[in-house]
């Protein structure tokens, strides 16, 4: 074997360790892979050798490199511009929503049992931070996107924490739909009393199943929250319609 095929196969190892820490959730997309010198140090191995194993990742878009800034993990399914033809659709059909809640009913409540089996000391400060950053925030805050974007954080918080690289990835590519339709609950339900009070006592199930490592105790209160949210949110739409009838049966009068 020549020296550059060596050179070449030790690479390849490298390169391999690191596809190994993006599988298994160690790095999740958008994280930025440590630098060439501490990576030359926990692998010991030289630095050309790290930097041939990080072009080998860029080559398969693995990795993204931006000048002066580093190299990132990449979405394995990610839209560059965060929008899919079936985000677009969304907009046109809105009606998609509650099929939609029903694909988050399925996955996260997986992603929940996962991370309360799954998680790390790391995950669950990560989850323990973006729960309480979502729960204090006032209730006479008015800014429903930024309530939105906190509660939609809490549940990636979970999701990231389940070290399944299929379900990490198959919901990072659903991300804008995800939020939309947390937009959709945060509008529609934030604001009467009862049903955040609802939605608060899920949030907490949830959290405290996981952080109390109650695998399926966390799947059941997961799915028990996305399906409260698809039938309040018909419930809504079925009192509107009916409002809407009688208001043209008023006029007809």
């Amino acid at each position: 074997m020549t020296n550059q095929e060596v050179v070449s196969t030790r690479s390849t190892t490298i390169s391999r360790q690191l596809e190994e820490l993006i599988l298994d959730g160690t790095l999740q997309p958008g994280d930025k892979i440590p630098s060439e010198r501490q990576l030359s140090q926990r692998l010991s191995a030289s630095r050309p050798l790290i930097r041939e194993a990080l072009k080998e990742l860029r080559g398969r878009g693995v990795i993204n490199t931006l000048h002066g800034k580093g190299s990132f993990v990449t979405g394995m399914l990610e839209n560059k511009n965060n929008e899919t033809p079936l985000s677009r659709l969304y907009q046109q059909h809105p009606r998609l929503l509650y099929d939609l809640l029903e694909v988050r009913e399925l996955l996260e409540g997986e992603a929940a049992l996962l991370a309360a089996e799954r998680g790390t000391e790391k995950d669950l400060y990560k989850i323990t931070k973006a729960y309480y950053a979502m729960s204090n925030l006032p209730k006479k805050e008015k800014d429903l996107l930024k309530a939105a974007h906190l509660d939609h954080a809490f549940h990636r918080s979970i999701y990231e924490a389940s070290h399944n690289p299929v379900l990490v990835h198959t919901l990072q590519s659903l991300m804008q739909l995800m939020f939309s339709s947390v937009v959709a609950s945060v509008s529609n339900l934030y604001h009467r009393d009862s049903q955040k009070q609802q939605i608060d006592k899920h949030h907490y199930k949830i959290y405290n199943a996981i952080i109390d490592r109650k695998p399926e105790s966390a799947k059941s209160a997961a799915v028990e929250h996305t399906r409260n949210i698809r039938d309040r949110m018909l419930e809504i739409e079925r009192q509107e319609e009916r409002l809407n009838r009688a208001k043209l049966w008023d006029k007809d009068m």
